[in-house]
């Protein structure tokens, strides 16, 4: 894993997509994304499944978001 410190406001570049800190607030960091549209950008969760926590609230509300 390569770990980069960012200032706000500092982008980061991956190919044809590019990362940059929008905001920091506490413990937690905004990220926006600027890629081409066909490129399908997904939240981790999404796809390694919701933890153990909340896999009740997501069977029962039947929707991630």
């Amino acid at each position: 894993m390569l770990v980069l410190k960012r200032k706000l406001g500092e982008k980061i570049l991956v190919g044809e997509i590019a990362f940059e800190i929008v905001e920091v607030r506490g413990n937690k960091v905004r990220v926006g994304i600027t890629a081409p549209r066909e490129q399908q950008i997904l939240r981790g969760e999404l796809v390694t499944g919701p933890p153990a926590e909340n896999a009740t609230s997501v069977e029962n509300t039947g929707s991630l978001c």
